[in-house]
């Protein structure tokens, strides 16, 4: 299976949503669901890396890591529906779920996004079998690291098979839920707003990746909450990562983003996300501590600051 990395470079449960316009029917449980809190595969693998180790070379061995930080969750990447087979009684073994999980997509160009559609639905299939509710994607860019923007036309493309793809996975009872890093934020952030406002709420909710919103407009908190403002009804996950004096912090706490505002702000429209953490490394990031013991610090400072989520 590819890491975050890669896609940048190249079981059961019900899942936590924002109460939405088309909120799906699974999403009215949830006033009584307990806290539950996740974190995505690629947050583990750049702890690994920097360990000089491969969070994929053995994942029994890595699920038994991320069992005892605590976190109950896993949010995967996954690359076909084969993976969901290896995937699934690993997770058992370590008493974690599967709520959620990430897919690559090219969804720009006609041909890559009916590949991109086939595939993401077939993972669908056999997801739904284990209890996931939300597919995670952010349709992949022109070139990865490159300041290349997609055309207006690409992006007209882009929305409809986005939408298409939401509308496929509706069928099967999963929230599609777009993505972003912080290239979608270029250009007054045209990519970003077409991709929301050119696909029908149904199809497609937003996972309001935090940090890439923030960093991607300059680091400006600002546009973080205009954008909370503008589409908050259609958040159905956050992932969640801080920093300090803009470098991503080895845990998750206090720092550059007001979480703590943005917990009253979800709360007074009445959202309720799926969280799940991805408080990853950068270079310039500090290395203080192994990964099970800042995982367990990511856990409990989530817990303590989304425990009104919880009943």
């Amino acid at each position: 299976m590819s890491t975050r990395r890669n896609f940048m470079q190249s079981l059961a449960g019900l899942a936590g949503a924002a109460y939405l316009p088309h909120s799906p029917v699974w999403a009215d449980a949830l006033a009584a669901a307990p806290l539950y809190i996740a974190c995505n595969a690629y947050t583990w693998h750049t702890f690994y890396q920097r360990a000089g180790k491969d969070w994929y070379a053995n994942l029994d061995a890595s699920l038994a890591d991320f069992a005892r930080s605590g976190i109950k969750g896993y949010e995967p990447s996954v690359n076909a529906a084969d993976d969901i087979k290896t995937l699934v009684p690993l997770l058992k073994k370590y008493g974690l779920e599967m709520r959620s999980l990430y897919v690559n997509s090219t969804l720009h160009k006609t041909d890559e996004a009916d590949k991109t559609i086939q595939t993401v639905t077939a993972i669908a299939d056999a997801a739904q079998l284990v209890g996931v509710k939300i597919i995670v994607t952010n349709p992949s860019p022109l070139r990865w690291g490159a300041p290349a923007d997609k055309s207006d036309a690409d992006l007209a493309i882009q929305a409809q098979n986005l939408n298409r793809l939401g509308a496929e996975l509706r069928k099967r009872g999963i929230t599609l839920a777009y993505h972003t890093h912080d290239m979608e934020m270029r250009n007054s952030a045209r990519e970003f707003h077409h991709m929301l406002l050119g696909t029908d709420p149904a199809n497609v909710s937003l996972c309001l990746d935090v940090h890439w919103i923030y960093r991607g407009a300059g680091n400006s908190q600002v546009a973080l909450f205009d954008i909370v403002k503008l589409y908050g009804k259609r958040i159905t996950e956050l992932h969640l990562r801080q920093s300090k004096a803009g470098v991503w912090t080895e845990t998750f706490g206090e720092g550059d983003i007001d979480y703590p505002r943005l917990v009253k702000e979800l709360q007074a429209i009445g959202v309720r996300p799926m969280l799940v953490l991805e408080q990853c490394l950068e270079k310039q990031s500090p290395d203080t501590m192994d990964v099970v013991t800042a995982h367990q610090q990511d856990l409990k400072y989530a817990s303590a600051l989304f425990s009104s989520f919880g009943r």
